[in-house]
């Protein structure tokens, strides 16, 4: 059996149910498929515990799919990122450095949503489109290109034939590994561990990064739990100490991480369960293939810093729509593809560069680094041009 569709997109996660909508939206016929069904409820079994804080370039990608409607009303603004090195003797704030959405723009620096309920609000919008079949439990087994289509088995036997196919489906892309597109990893040592907290301190809308050794506790703002403030947490360290974190009882487990946040929000209360994700930096050494495109982790993997991985894939996301539309009867072309990666390789290239190094920078445990680390962030800080220009880099705008 043969089905005949405009885009076939394998993956569905935030990033490739994304795409869905988008080019969805725009008309295209697409065909979106994922091996595990989505978990759209916290409480669930499997439930992706991070968040995602969408920066304001991305904000123009999810209006045009039509979901920014649907997520804006859980959506957490984020209009100060704090700097917090606590590297001295003790786990406490040494040095606090404030960059506030309000010096480049009127807008804040992002929204943040839990990854979950990003999938449901997501699995909704695609049930209004009728050009978009969403196939959850279904995985892509193979790949065969040729001048004028893409031919991608799934699960079942079934074949679809595209003009574009879309590897979506994570660092281990089923897609690029058929296409032959091979890629480059750096690995830290480092897991992170994910989950929500409730604090008696608001958090006044400040996504906070608490330097001290083996990688950054980043607290970014939620809205109120059971009359609570709440915060999203990624902490990140070395492998071993993860697992020995994430085995604690949770009355220890409090107690650890509370001296670890530096106390900036008062004592932190576990507020979901914890889940535990590897940390490395990844690259393809192409964008695209024959009829191919890859996007998000299919392309690039990087430690959650500043918010870019969900961001950057986005970016990926708007270069590809921007090129279909334009010119829709070139959709999968050579042509296409060829621009779609000039446009994005680069740009990913440096950002994993600059990611790559602040994470070691994070990771300093010996007290001369730490020194050197905050002594960089005071005089960065500083200087005003050099302050917003870091800010506007950060957000991928000019």
């Amino acid at each position: 059996m043969r089905e005949i569709t405009d885009i076939l997109i394998s993956g569905g996660g935030v990033a490739g149910l994304t795409a869905a909508a988008a080019f969805g939206t725009q008309g295209f016929r697409v065909i979106v498929v994922d091996p595990t069904p989505p978990v759209t409820q916290e409480a669930d079994a499997g439930a992706d515990l991070r968040t995602t804080a969408f920066l304001q370039p991305s904000i123009a990608v999810l209006q045009a799919a039509g979901l920014w409607s649907r997520l804006e009303p859980f959506a957490a603004p984020l209009w100060t990122m704090r700097i917090i090195d606590a590297g001295g003797a003790s786990p406490e704030p040494r040095l606090i450095k404030d960059f506030r959405a309000d010096e480049i723009s009127d807008q804040p620096f992002g929204w943040n949503l839990p990854n979950w309920l990003l999938r449901r609000e997501m699995v909704a919008r695609l049930a209004e489109l009728p050009n978009v079949s969403f196939r959850p439990g279904v995985a892509t087994t193979g790949l065969v290109t040729r001048d004028a289509e893409a031919i991608v088995t799934l699960t079942g036997g079934t074949r679809v034939s595209a003009r574009l196919a879309i590897a979506a489906d994570g660092r281990a892309s089923t897609l690029r590994t058929a296409a032959g597109i091979p890629v480059r990893t750096l690995t830290y040592g480092q897991k992170a561990l994910a989950f929500a907290v409730t604090h008696p301190l608001p958090h006044q809308n400040v996504s906070a990064e608490v330097h001290r050794s083996g990688g950054p506790f980043t607290l970014v703002p939620l809205p109120d739990r059971a009359g609570m403030p709440a915060s999203a947490v990624v902490w990140m360290e070395r492998g071993p100490e993860i697992a020995r974190l994430a085995a604690l009882p949770a009355e220890a487990f409090e107690a650890e991480m509370t001296t670890r946040s530096a106390g900036i929000l008062g004592p932190l209360t576990l507020a979901s369960r914890r889940t535990v994700w590897p940390i490395i930096t990844q690259v393809a050494a192409k964008m695209s293939g024959q009829r191919l495109a890859l996007m998000a982790e299919a392309a690039h993997v990087m430690p959650p810093i500043g918010a870019q991985g969900l961001n950057m894939s986005l970016a990926d996301l708007s270069a590809l729509l921007d090129l279909a539309v334009a010119h829709p009867a070139d959709l999968g072309s050579p042509a296409m593809l060829t621009a779609y990666h000039r446009q994005r390789h680069l740009e990913i290239e440096a950002r994993l560069a600059g990611i790559d190094l602040l994470n070691r920078a994070s990771m300093q445990g010996a007290p001369l680094l730490r020194n050197a680390r905050a002594a960089a962030l005071n005089a960065l800080y500083a200087l005003e041009p050099v302050r917003k220009t870091l800010m506007k880099a950060g957000l991928g705008v000019r």
